[in-house]
This record gives structure tokens, C-alpha cells and sequence, in this order.
């Protein structure tokens, strides 16, 4: 009996791990070699599937029209001046009407949402522009499609050790290290997007030195509710600043040009 559960655990985990592997592709935008659960078209319809149900579960979208063509306006004019363009993405950019919660995401395809919590925050038109390409990064990027890949992986090898060992306590344990693992993906995710942001904002005409000042506000925001960086999806406002302030300086050593829109 235990042999023949440690057969089928060993085929579902080589069932998983090929798979995996197998996902093996290379985004023409960033030159990275990525494993991705999804091609560009099954992210596209999986973004505009869920965009409705991820609105009402943050309020629904805001009844500000002037807010709306702000955000409208400026994630078109990134998407459209910026490498972005050459991507399959089509990108819409969308305000929540939640005032307190002070976020940003994009769903895979191309949807975008601020909320106006943040929105609110932000002092100028370049502090909008980096939060919504840092947003069009991360869809850019294909990061949801490898989270998707990841967890695929995670989920498939914690059913093999469920299978093999019986031992249901143990598959919880693989649960909680499987998620720090994924969370950790995230982190660098996040610094990608910041990466990426940079070079979409400035090809558009924004001021990268913005993405500074979002940090700012997003330390603000956070500021006695933070958790630990090591357990956090996003790395910390005074962290990714570092970064940022370092990509700034080895894209313009002469110094950012001047009439840059901030």
C-alpha cells in the first residue's frame, strides 16, 4: 500500500516539475527567459473576465469624472509613448472609488486600477504617471503568469508529499514554506515593475525622480502598520527608494534632462 502511494507521488511531482520546465519562454519586451502558466491571449481574457468582480470587491469604480480622465489620460499616453506599445496588451486604466485604501494592482491582460485613496495622495501628474507604469511593468512583465506557474508547481509538490506520507501536518508546514517562497518572488516582482515603471515613465516624457516621491507617500500611508520586509509581498517604500534613486543615476549620469514633466 505505502509503495504504491509513493509510485503515484513520484509521478505527480515529475507531472509537475515537467510541466514547469516545460513553460519555458522569452519575453520579447524584457529579454528574460520566464516559465509562465498562460499565453498572452489567455491573459488578456482572464484580465477581462475578472476586472468587474475585482472592482466591486473594492467599492465598485469611482464616480469622479474628472479623476477618471486624469488616470485615463496619462495610462494612455504610457502605454501608447513607451515601449509598452509593442506588447499584445490592451491596457485600461481605472479609479476604485475606495477612499481609504491606498493601493494599486493590474489584473494580467492589461487592466489597471488605482484607488482613490491613492489617488488623492499623489501631488503631481509624474507621481500618477510612475504608479501607473510600475502597474503596466508588472503586466508587461508577465508577472501574474509566473506567480501562476509557481504555484502550480507548489500545489503539485505539496500533493505528491500528501500522497507519499499521509501526513496531512506535513502538507501544512509545505503550505506555509511554499507561500514564503512565492511572497519572495513577489518582492523582486515589485522591483522589476519599479525598474520597468522607470523607463515607460520617462519615454513617455515623465520625470523618473517622481517614483521618489510615491515612495514617499507610500511610507507615509504605512507608517506604524508596516510588516517586516522579510514577510512582505511589496519590499519596503525606503528600500525600493534606494533602488530607484541607483536606476536614476546609471540611466541619466549627466542628470536627468530637463523639461520632463514632474
Amino acid at each position: 500500500m505505502r509503495s504504491g502511494r509513493l509510485i503515484i507521488a513520484v509521478i505527480i511531482a515529475l507531472v509537475s516539475v515537467i510541466t514547469y520546465f516545460s513553460s519555458t519562454t522569452e519575453n520579447p519586451l524584457t529579454g528574460e527567459k520566464q516559465r509562465v502558466a498562460l499565453s498572452p491571449e489567455q491573459e488578456i481574457a482572464l484580465g477581462l473576465k475578472s476586472a468587474p468582480e475585482m472592482a466591486a470587491q473594492m467599492g465598485g469604480l469611482s464616480r469622479n469624472p474628472q479623476a477618471r480622465a486624469l488616470v485615463e489620460r496619462v495610462g494612455q499616453k504610457l502605454a501608447r509613448e513607451s515601449f509598452a506599445a509593442k506588447s499584445p496588451y490592451k491596457f485600461s486604466f481605472h479609479v476604485l472609488a475606495d477612499p481609504r485604501t491606498v493601493n494599486a494592482f493590474a489584473l494580467p491582460g492589461g487592466p489597471v486600477f488605482i484607488t482613490e485613496g491613492l489617488l488623492r495622495r499623489l501631488k503631481t501628474e509624474g507621481e500618477l504617471a510612475a504608479v501607473l507604469g510600475h502597474e503596466i511593468g508588472h503586466v508587461i512583465a508577465r508577472h501574474s503568469s509566473e506567480r501562476l506557474a509557481k504555484q502550480n508547481l507548489t500545489q503539485g509538490l505539496l500533493g505528491a508529499l500528501v500522497v507519499g506520507t499521509g501526513d496531512y501536518s506535513t502538507a501544512q508546514i509545505g503550505q506555509v514554506v511554499g507561500s514564503l517562497i512565492n511572497m519572495r518572488y513577489g518582492r523582486d516582482d515589485e522591483l522589476e515593475a519599479d525598474a520597468l515603471g522607470l523607463r515607460i515613465a520617462v519615454e513617455a516624457g515623465y520625470d523618473p525622480r517622481a517614483m521618489i516621491g510615491v515612495m514617499e507617500t507610500l511610507a507615509q500611508a504605512s507608517s506604524g502598520s508596516q510588516q517586516p520586509e522579510f514577510v512582505s509581498t511589496h519590499p519596503a517604500p525606503e528600500n525600493r527608494s534606494a533602488r530607484i534613486k541607483e536606476a536614476i543615476a546609471k540611466q541619466f549620469p549627466q542628470g536627468v534632462p530637463e523639461g520632463l514633466t514632474k
